[in-house]
């Protein structure tokens, strides 16, 4: 008989024990990155989230002799159901010890949520929607993680694969060494394209200035991703949540915008100062002096995250890239970041990836989602 119990979380104390339970199991390890502690929080408040608008979601904790072992979420997006037609019980903060008693419990939980909703499929790790964390990092578990990807001891994937679950998705992740000087060629072929095209690079010297450009961006995103199989459109509450979220972390020199000849919106990257120690330093917490610490990493950093990158379909293949990431170079060398970590990316997703075809990228992480088809006989 199974010593593992599953108690949902339903009170305000439970969730907090579910947000800081993997701050806990990754207490002392050099490379776990945690999250915000009352972002975490915010997730499973629908006038914080406006995904739960359209979702159903539930949360779990997993104990053994009286103690917290494993968490897990599972969640139905009904809006991905209704636009793609995918049915899926989509599983997400999921964590665990070593113990195989305990992940089994804790898969076991999503299936029978699979069972109550009539759904024959689960999949994760993964959130609400595209913009939210996914994947279990299969490789790269002695490198540092940022703030946009997910953590994790190497032996989860060892434990789903044992369970039966089977490889869904997958995500690569590159570093690229930023050079001191970029040949003079890239510097020609960033004019020809320039004028072929007649584009032209946008400075801001406030975000102030941004402002006007941030529903571009996110219709631009639609654009650059609408071609792949899981994509679904970002809403107008997801926006204004995100503008709220984020818009105050970013740093309006590591935004690069290119227009065309008429202002519109063409193209956009946006980096931002690596927050990983700062992270680890404040223990997820901005307040008392976890503000510090992120306010250090932006005025001094050598290391940067690439966040997102968007690029109409009409000037894909073009060499827009190769502008992007010479404005990203200048940027980098005027801050004196050396390194830079690209965010997960869909290995499908070639496009993308011919960003840094050019500069030596180092593929140091791997991530996936798992899934289980499910029938009748799985109990």
């Amino acid at each position: 008989m199974s010593t593992v119990s599953i108690i949902e979380v339903k009170t305000p104390g439970q969730l907090k024990q579910f947000v800081r339970f993997p701050m806990d199991l990754y207490k002392n390890n050099p490379y776990y990155v945690p999250s915000f502690i009352n972002d975490e929080i915010n997730i499973w408040n629908a006038d914080e989230n406006p995904a739960l608008k359209y979702s159903e979601a539930k949360q779990y904790l997993a104990y053994k002799n009286d103690k917290i072992v494993g968490r897990i979420a599972v969640l139905i997006n009904h809006k991905e159901e209704k636009e793609l037609g995918i049915r899926k019980v989509r599983f997400g903060w999921i964590d665990f010890i070593n113990d195989e008693e305990v992940s089994q419990a804790l898969i076991q939980k999503a299936v029978d949520y699979a069972h109550e909703k009539n759904i024959d499929k689960i999949e994760g790790p993964m959130g609400f929607t595209n913009l939210d964390k996914a994947g279990m990092l299969i490789k790269g578990f002695d490198q540092l993680a940022t703030m946009i990807g997910i953590y994790n001891h190497d032996y989860y994937p060892k434990h789903l694969e044992k369970l039966g679950l089977v490889k869904e998705k997958e995500w690569v992740e590159f570093e690229i060494i930023f050079p001191e000087v970029l040949p003079e060629k890239i510097h020609k072929f960033n004019e020809l394209i320039s004028q072929k095209y007649k584009l032209s690079v946008l400075k801001f010297n406030n975000k102030e200035e941004i402002i006007q450009y941030v529903d571009p961006m996110f219709d631009l995103l639609d654009e650059t991703y609408k071609h792949l199989s899981t994509y679904t459109p970002i809403s107008d509450e997801q926006r204004k949540t995100y503008k709220e979220k984020y818009f105050k972390l970013i740093d309006k020199d590591f935004i690069v915008c290119i227009v065309d000849e008429n202002n519109h919106l063409i193209s956009f990257a946006i980096t931002m100062p690596s927050y990983s120690r700062a992270l680890q330093k404040s223990g997820g917490k901005l307040l008392p002096f976890g503000w510090w610490h992120f306010l250090k990493a932006g005025r001094k950093n050598d290391r940067a995250n690439f966040y997102l990158i968007g690029i109409h379909p009409d000037y894909q293949r073009r060499g827009v890239t190769s502008i992007i990431f010479k404005e990203i170079w200048k940027i980098f060398r005027k801050k004196g970041v050396k390194y830079l970590e690209t965010n997960p990316e869909l290995e499908e997703n070639k496009n993308i990836q011919l960003l840094w075809q050019d500069y030596n990228p180092v593929n140091h992480k791997r991530r996936r989602t798992y899934s289980l088809e499910i029938n009748d006989n799985d109990e």
